[in-house]
C-alpha cells in the first residue's frame, strides 16, 4: 500500500524542482490556441468554451454574475458555514495586517532621508477552481491578503456547475471578502479573459489562485503579459516524527492530504523503525473506514511513502532537498527541528498543529509551493500584492558627501553626465 524506504529515497527528488519543470509544454501546446482564441474574440469565445468544456449553456448577461444572484446565495447556505467563513476571514486578516505594518519604514543614512513605502497593485483577478469540490477557503486565501494590500480591485473567475450556477458558498465567501466582481468562467478561457480582458471581464494586473492542469499551463503563458503567482500542485504533506509522536495522529494526517485526491503526496520521515511501522499499521487500519476511502487509498497507493531514515540530521537534510509544501514536526523538541529546516513552504510544530486545520482557519495561508518550489518562493502573502517603493530625500550636506563617491563611480561606468549633473548643484 505505501512505499517503505531504508536507505535514501532519491527517486522521490527525481520529480521534484529543479529536476522537474511545472511546465508541459505538449499541454501548453493545446492551450495557445484557446487564449488567443480569447484575445481575438473576447466573450464570444467564452461562451463557446464554456459550452464545450463545461456543458453550459450562458448567455452573455450572465458571464457577470449579478448582485442578485450573490445576496440570494446566503439563503443556500448555514449560518454555521457563513461564521466559519467569517472567522477564517478574521485571522487571515490580524496576520496579514501586521504583516503589512512591518514592511514600511524610514532610516537616514549620512543626511539622507530614506523611506521604504509600498504600493497595491491596482486589480488582481483570482481563479477559483469548482469541480469535483468547492474551494471557498481558497478564495480566502487569495483575496484577504489583496484586499488587506490596498488592491483597489479585485476580480473572481470560477467555473458554473452542471446546472450553470456557481457554487452558492463561494459566492458568500467572495461577498464577505469584499470581491467587486465574480464571473461564471473557468478553465483556460477565464485566465485569458484576465490576462487581456474582454468586453464582460477587465484585465488585471496579476492572476492568482489554483487549477487544474489546463489553469496552471494557461497562466505560464500568460506571464509575459500578467503578473502570476507560483504553480500550483496536488497537495503535500511530509510529516518529520520521532519515537515520542502519536502513530495514530501521523496517519489520520497522512489521510487528511490524501482525501485531496489524484497526484497528492504523503510521506512520513523518521529514524525511528518502530513509530514507522505503527503508522503503516494504523493507515491500514483506518483505510477502509474513513470517507472517502478510495480515493485515499489510491493516492496512498502511488504518493504514499515513508523513510525510516537513521537519525534527526538525515530527517532534516531529506526534508530541505523535498522541499515540502506542508511540513510537521513532530518530535521531543520541534522548534530546535525547525530552525534547521529552509525549504518547506509551511512549518507546523508539535500534535495540535495539524494541515487541516492551516487549510482552513488558524491565520496562516494555505496557499503554498509545492512540487519542490518551496525551494525558490513561499506561500502568498500581502507581499504578492504590493510593490515596494524607496522615496528619497537628499539635504545640500547629504548630496555633498555622496558626490566624490558618485562621481568615481560614474566615471568607472563611462557616465560623466551622472556626475554633472551631482557637481551642478555646487557649481552653480
Amino acid at each position: 500500500m505505501i512505499k517503505l524506504y531504508k536507505t535514501f529515497p532519491y527517486e522521490l527528488l527525481e520529480n521534484r524542482w529543479p529536476n522537474v519543470c511545472a511546465v508541459d509544454t505538449e499541454l501548453q501546446e493545446y492551450v495557445k490556441p484557446i487564449l488567443i482564441d480569447v484575445q481575438t474574440r473576447g466573450d464570444e469565445a467564452l461562451l463557446e468554451y464554456t459550452e464545450r468544456f463545461d456543458n453550459v449553456k450562458l448567455n452573455p448577461d450572465e458571464i457577470n454574475i449579478s448582485k442578485e444572484k450573490i445576496k440570494n446565495s446566503y439563503s443556500k447556505v448555514s449560518s454555521k458555514q457563513i461564521k466559519a467563513l467569517e472567522e477564517s476571514k478574521r485571522r487571515l486578516k490580524l496576520v496579514e495586517s501586521r504583516r503589512m505594518e512591518l514592511l514600511s519604514f524610514d532610516i537616514t543614512v549620512e543626511s539622507v532621508q530614506i523611506q521604504n513605502t509600498v504600493r497595491p497593485l491596482a486589480r488582481v483577478g483570482c481563479y477559483v477552481p469548482s469541480g469535483k469540490a468547492r474551494y471557498p477557503s481558497s478564495l480566502l486565501m487569495n483575496v484577504v491578503p489583496a484586499k488587506v494590500a490596498g488592491v483597489n480591485e479585485v476580480i473572481v473567475c470560477t467555473p458554473p456547475g452542471r446546472n450553470g450556477e456557481v457554487d452558492p458558498l463561494t459566492l458568500v465567501a467572495a461577498d464577505i471578502c469584499g470581491v467587486e466582481k465574480i464571473f461564471n468562467v473557468g478553465g483556460a478561457q477565464a485566465i485569458g479573459a484576465m490576462a487581456y480582458g474582454t468586453m464582460s471581464i477587465p484585465r488585471v494586473d496579476k492572476v492568482v489562485g489554483p487549477g487544474n492542469r489546463y489553469v496552471t499551463a494557461a497562466k505560464s503563458l500568460v506571464s509575459n503579459s500578467v503578473a502570476i503567482d507560483k504553480p500550483a500542485g496536488p497537495s503535500e504533506i511530509l510529516i518529520l516524527a520521532d519515537s515520542t509522536a502519536d502513530p495514530y495522529l501521523i496517519a489520520l494526517d497522512m489521510i487528511s492530504q490524501a482525501e485531496h485526491g489524484q497526484g497528492g503526496l504523503s510521506g512520513l520521515v523518521t529514524p525511528d523503525g518502530q513509530l514507522a511501522s505503527r503508522v503503516i499499521q494504523n493507515l491500514s487500519n483506518l483505510n477502509d473506514r474513513v470517507p472517502k476511502s478510495s480515493v485515499v487509498k489510491e493516492v496512498l497507493n502511488t504518493g504514499g511513502f515513508i523513510f525510516n531514515c537513521n537519525d534527526v540530521n538525515e530527517a532534516v537534510e531529506f526534508t530541505n532537498r523535498y522541499a515540502p509544501e506542508h511540513l510537521e514536526i513532530m518530535t521531543e523538541n520541534p522548534e530546535r527541528v525547525a530552525e534547521s529546516i529552509n525549504t518547506a513552504g509551511m512549518i507546523l510544530l508539535g500534535s495540535y498543529t495539524p494541515v487541516s486545520a492551516t487549510d482552513y482557519c488558524m491565520g496562516a495561508n494555505h496557499v503554498l509551493p509545492t512540487g519542490g518550489y518551496g525551494k525558490i518562493s513561499s506561500g502568498i502573502t500581502v507581499l504578492d500584492f504590493l510593490k515596494p517603493i524607496s522615496v528619497v530625500k537628499s539635504s545640500k550636506d547629504g548630496l555633498m558627501k555622496a558626490a566624490g563617491y558618485v562621481k568615481t563611480l560614474a566615471e568607472a561606468e563611462g557616465l560623466p553626465n551622472h556626475s554633472l549633473a551631482v557637481e551642478g548643484r555646487f557649481n552653480s
